[in-house]
């Protein structure tokens, strides 16, 4: 199964200037916890989460409408292609401990977004006679690791590295 086939193709994006207030009403509108960073051209620069503005904010004496999405957000973005398998996304959002990874075309524009939701609603369980494309063994290895506590990461993802390798 390719990221194509489960990705969100309609994503709201903003630019590296705009200010949280904007893409928190952004986010708002459009049911989103995560937006893309683009530059001018359209390719993906960052990502920005609502957890990295709120983190941005209470850990600022600056107002929304002052902090940009710039200042708050993780850059450069892990990306993904449509064309990768979904297991390669699953196993970026493993190493990378993310849970949604902007889709880009070859020269970096931004074509959609693949979320650990749209893998799981596409998710299947091994009928015995043949095993799923995507499992929901390969869904529970992802969100472990991803979920684990600080103490538990270093252990998680070398135990996460063994059994991709195998």
């Amino acid at each position: 199964m390719k990221v194509r086939d489960v990705m969100t193709k309609s994503v709201a994006s903003c630019h590296p200037q705009t200010n949280l207030a904007a893409a928190g009403e952004l986010m708002w509108e459009s049911d989103c916890g995560v937006l893309p960073i683009v530059d001018e051209r359209n390719r993906v620069i960052g990502m920005l989460t609502d957890r990295d503005t709120c983190i941005a904010l209470t850990t600022r004496d600056r107002r929304a409408s002052i902090v940009t999405a710039g200042e708050a957000a993780t850059m450069p973005a892990q990306v993904c292609h449509a064309d990768d398998d979904v297991r390669s996304a699953l196993q970026l959002m493993r190493k990378e401990r993310i849970r949604r990874v902007p889709v880009v075309n070859k020269t970096g524009m931004l074509e959609g977004i693949v979320s650990l939701n749209d893998i799981v609603l596409k998710a299947e369980k091994p009928d015995g006679r043949r095993y799923p494309e995507v499992s929901f063994d390969d869904i529970m290895e992802t969100l472990k690791v991803i979920c684990a506590h600080p103490s538990e990461r270093h252990r998680g993802a070398a135990h996460s590295e063994t059994r991709t390798a195998a």
